[in-house]
């Protein structure tokens, strides 16, 4: 395998890490809502599961990544997914300035992306 290969390879793997860390941001703040405080037993323990993933994703992600672009992306895939799961699942009401910058956050995680190349 080329280094240049490698290279792409690691570089793939360190933003599939880093959205899958995002999600599990998603995963524990949606189990934690479940959890109703962390009364819940066993809703407590599947939001300490994925802090525990979503926090070692990151960590894997930024040995590839400056923090100063994987921290954002990670913070940026929590919070657009937890609005659209609040949504979703607890139905949640939001108004559309609160959609217009759920929108601008996307474009913003999406052009960090684009300019970390």
């Amino acid at each position: 395998m080329s280094i240049t290969l490698f290279f792409l390879e690691v570089k793939n793997m360190t933003w599939i890490y880093l959205i899958l860390a995002g999600l599990c941001e998603v995963w524990w703040a949606t189990t934690m809502k479940l959890s109703n405080g962390f009364h819940n037993v066993f809703w407590s323990i599947i939001t300490v599961i994925g802090m525990i993933a979503s926090f070692w994703g990151l960590i894997v992600a930024s040995k590839h990544l400056p923090i100063g672009i994987a921290y954002p992306v990670w913070t940026g895939i929590g919070a657009v997914g937890s609005v659209i799961i609040s949504v979703i699942l607890f139905h949640n009401q939001m108004n559309w300035v609160t959609w217009v910058f759920v929108i601008l956050l996307i474009i913003s995680i999406i052009g960090i992306k684009i300019s970390a190349r």
